[in-house]
């Protein structure tokens, strides 16, 4: 048997972190046992599909490494409408479901309870098909359904408690329950790997598999991926889409590491592996059932840690985004024209240390590239007290003065300018730090100040005077 996987997500919205975190399982899991991954679009709510959001689906997946070169499709789960409404005939045909006009109020009137499940009361009424009857599948009046899970164990469900189930609308068009089951069997996938909030459905599409006369293909339901209150994600509530931590300036790298940790741990007391590793250690009889907690704390720090392995020329690739601007990340502060190259390149080694997403390279570096640079008043407020107008002004004359432009001297003649004033280094550099870069904290002054140059740094210097008393 060559094993098939799906992932099989909805063009409604944004790419959803722990949608991602389950291709990712799925499509491990083909590779290691030599098999197909399939991806299938379900795009039948056609008033909240769009193409866009299909084309953000595929381009997610490129971007964790599921090139679209590599793998059987997309299929749209549209194309499949004549393979729905076949199956809902036969079983129909075949007395394993029937027609049903009660409404929900009809059923709740009869049971007296709204939150009882339907009632069977059409089940013996023979009714034909007809506008406003749904179909509903008669599910088995005694007898247990088995769920044979590779994570999960053996989920036991019993038949009674199970309701007679919606499996197509009053319209003819079939539901989600029995679309999947046959879209599933059409593709010939044998193994389901997805998420634990799936696992409440199982039991019905087992039994749907059953009547149509296929063996079920093998569960595995991993676990629901929750926020620090260990409420489920939620796209209203949380951080979840893939595209926006792109955008930030998440490596694919990092992201693909932490997502692969979320219910699974590799060999040994590490987190932080080579892919590698992880195609060749993980199994999803290994995943831990219990909700797994996205930490976006720890995924920074896991970011910032791949950020600093990366050589220095991948870096500064790696920046170029940011540096220049995309579609869907917005442009610098600076014009095409002030970029430097080689003064990014000069500073870049000290931004790698210091950054934990690829967009903070833009607050560190602008000063660079602007006319002059973008004061924080607040920083400004901090710097600039009692003593500063002076400093400044000695620092200005210190600086003219230097016949080598390099940090080792600007650090100890500022040093020596501080010392007359009866200040430390961290005293003496803040005002000129602010002045210079408009900010508190970032690079290293005195590097910076070399790759800045002798005339704007003093320009910068004697502009901030100015605006002193």
């Amino acid at each position: 048997m060559t094993v098939r996987v799906r992932f099989a997500p909805s063009p409604t919205g944004m790419f959803h972190v722990g949608g991602a975190r389950s291709a990712l399982q799925n499509w491990i899991y083909a590779k290691q046992q030599g098999g197909v991954f399939v991806l299938r679009i379900e795009d039948t709510d056609a008033a909240r599909n769009k193409p866009e959001w299909t084309e953000g689906i595929l381009s997610a997946l490129d971007w964790i490494g599921i090139a679209r070169d590599s793998y059987e499709g997309p299929h749209f789960q549209s194309s499949y409408a004549g393979e729905h409404r076949a199956a809902a005939q036969r079983l129909f045909e075949a007395g394993q479901a029937y027609y049903c006009d009660c409404t929900r109020d009809a059923v709740q009137a009869r049971t007296g309870s709204q939150y009882q499940g339907y009632d069977g009361f059409c089940r013996d009424r023979g009714l034909t098909p007809g506008e406003g009857r749904a179909l509903r599948f008669r599910t088995p009046d005694s007898g247990e359904t088995v769920v044979v899970d590779l994570i999960r164990g053996e989920p036991t469900f019993e038949n009674k408690l199970i309701e007679d189930f919606v499996i197509a609308r009053g319209d003819g068009s079939p539901v989600f329950l029995l679309a999947n089951v046959v879209d599933d069997m059409t593709m010939g996938i044998t193994h389901v790997i997805r998420a634990e909030e799936h696992l409440p459905n199982t039991p019905k599409q087992q039994l749907l598999w059953d009547a149509l006369g296929v063996t079920p293909p093998i569960w595995a339901h991993v676990p629901v991926v929750v926020n620090e209150k260990r409420q489920k994600l939620s796209k209203r509530r949380d951080k979840v889409a893939l595209e926006a931590f792109r955008d930030e300036g998440y490596l694919a790298a990092a992201m693909r590491n932490y997502l692969m940790l979320l219910g699974w741990a590799p060999s040994g007391d590490r987190e932080i592996v080579p892919w590698s590793v992880i195609e060749e250690e993980f199994r999803l009889a290994e995943v831990n059932p219990s909700p797994a907690f996205f930490d976006e704390k720890k995924l920074r720090a896991f970011n910032g840690d791949y950020i600093r392995a990366l050589p220095v020329d991948e870096f500064v690739a790696a920046c170029q985004p940011w540096l220049t601007g995309t579609d869907t990340i917005a442009p610098p502060p600076w014009q095409p024209e002030e970029f430097d190259a080689d003064a990014f390149a000069a500073v870049a080694p000290l931004a790698q240390t210091r950054i934990a997403v690829l967009s903070e390279i833009v607050p560190n570096v602008d000063f660079l590239f602007l006319a002059s640079p973008l004061i924080d008043e607040a920083a400004w407020a901090k710097a600039m007290k009692e003593g500063a107008a002076e400093l400044l002004d000695a620092a200005v004359a210190a600086f003219a003065a230097l016949e080598s432009w390099t940090a080792d001297s600007l650090k100890s003649t500022l040093e020596a300018v501080g010392a007359e004033r009866g200040l430390k280094l961290g005293k003496a550099q803040a005002p000129v730090r602010v002045a210079v870069t408009g900010r508190t904290v970032g690079l290293p002054l005195f590097e910076s100040l070399e790759v800045l140059g002798r005339e704007r740094t003093l320009t910068r210097l004697r502009a901030a005077r100015l605006r002193l008393p």
